[in-house]
């Protein structure tokens, strides 16, 4: 997977004026290392990367149960303390049933995979539509390229994506670009930073330290895995605050409307939040038999190291 090949795929992105630098495994950008929130799981032997439908997954049945079905609810609860039991047993069955539904439709319907980098055999995956692709981290062709999106209703918008070259399993002729996360709001020094923590967990991890090598520490990580997205945070943020301007101003005159919205979103959305983020990690649980066995087995810590590409050596369908 030459980088001459990935930027011939990429073709006008990077003609005329697109600022773009190239990636390799063993250089080192100059970035320090960061996450820029696309990280799903950092573990020992594996790191993934969301993709896809992944980042929505969740949102319909925390709409429905979250909002409807705490409505149901707890209005179940107000007939049954004026004592009518038929309303509160058929509110109570409404309210289960706005979890129930749309909980199995969303974990149940197969998961989009995400990109998969296996320490333990320096390989990269990635799944399309039942198909798996790959490349070994040692000769993985990157790129980082900075563009705009310009919309009638948001103007020119900063992009910078970052993408890689992969092969089709036992089909080497058939090459995908892979995108690592999404471009809106990203520059091209974002991009070579969260390359940079890429190339460190691959290169030095599993844990880093700020500047990318090896710790015995996983305290970096846990601050970089932080900055993911997580709206069920947003209530005890938005408490803490309050506790702070309360603090400073010693309890006087410390309120403002501003502040008490913010709460109240905080506390409308909470269970919506936490039943979406829940549903996420049943469907995401449940997605990982969707890996081959190729993949599957290499995840194991007991199982093979040996890389796909050197398996499509031996079977003589990729040549040397």
């Amino acid at each position: 997977m030459s980088l001459d090949k990935l930027i011939a795929a990429l073709g006008d992105r990077l003609s005329g004026n697109v600022p773009y630098v190239t990636l390799k495994a063993d250089q080192p950008t100059g970035q320090q290392p960061m996450s820029l929130g696309d990280i799903e799981e950092h573990t020992e032997h594996y790191l993934t990367l969301q993709a896809g439908e992944r980042k929505t997954r969740g949102m319909l049945t925390g709409m429905f149960a979250g909002w409807l079905g705490v409505f149901f609810g707890g209005f179940a609860f107000v007939l049954l303390y004026q004592g009518d039991t038929e309303w509160f047993l058929k509110f109570i069955v409404a309210s289960f049933a706005l979890f129930i539904a749309p909980f199995l439709w969303e974990t149940l319907r197969p998961l989009p995979l995400p990109i998969l980098f296996n320490r333990r055999t320096r390989e990269v995956y990635c799944e399309q539509d039942g198909v798996l692709y790959h490349c070994p981290w040692d000769e993985l062709a990157a790129v980082a390229y900075q563009f705009h999106l310009v919309g009638p209703y948001t103007g020119a918008m900063r992009s910078a994506g970052l993408e890689v070259l992969m092969h089709q399993y036992r089909r080497p002729e058939r090459q995908v670009l892979v995108s690592l996360g999404l471009p809106m709001g990203k520059d091209l020094e974002l991009q070579t930073c969260f390359w940079e923590y890429l190339r460190a967990y691959m290169n030095h991890g599993p844990w880093l330290d700020e500047y990318g090598n090896f710790s015995d520490s996983d305290v970096f990580v846990r601050s970089q895995l932080a900055i993911n997205y997580k709206g069920s945070k947003n209530l005890a943020d938005e408490w803490r605050n309050l506790k702070k301007l309360h603090q400073e101003s010693g309890g006087r005159n410390y309120l403002r409307l501003s502040d008490l919205v913010m709460l109240f979103g905080a506390l409308l959305f909470h269970p919506s939040e936490l039943i979406r983020e829940y549903t996420y990690k049943v469907a995401s649980r449940r997605s990982r038999a969707n890996w081959p066995e190729v993949v599957r087995e290499r995840l194991d810590p007991n199982g093979p190291t040996e890389r796909l590409i050197d398996v499509e050596r031996n079977s003589g369908s990729l040549e040397l």
